[in-house]
């Protein structure tokens, strides 16, 4: 496995209709490194967010779409979401209060 960070963990955030009804419950949804854990991805949101604390996380691995450009076929990069679920006391995420 490769040597990850914690900056390195998380990607961007995954910003949609359905996430962002869910962030009434203190559910957000991001785009991690494929091989970070569960244990790395709770690690980086409490130090990259300050204040937050987190309850519990999901992961999903997204396999990569096949793509067709003339006669030759080729897939994508494979991805990996997470949705992170915040404790009841936690502080908001700060990037997604003003969406």
């Amino acid at each position: 496995m490769a040597n990850v960070q914690y900056y390195d963990v998380i990607l961007k955030p995954v910003i949609t209709e359905k996430t962002m009804g869910s962030m009434t419950d203190k559910k957000y949804t991001f785009l991690v490194h494929t091989e970070a854990n569960k244990t790395m991805i709770k690690e980086a949101v409490e130090k990259m967010f300050p204040g937050t604390k987190v309850k519990k996380v999901n992961t999903m691995n997204l396999e990569g779409k096949k793509r067709r450009r003339g006669t030759t076929v080729g897939k994508t990069a494979k991805t990996k979401k997470a949705i992170v679920q915040l404790a009841s006391d936690s502080k908001e995420i700060e990037i997604f209060e003003g969406l």
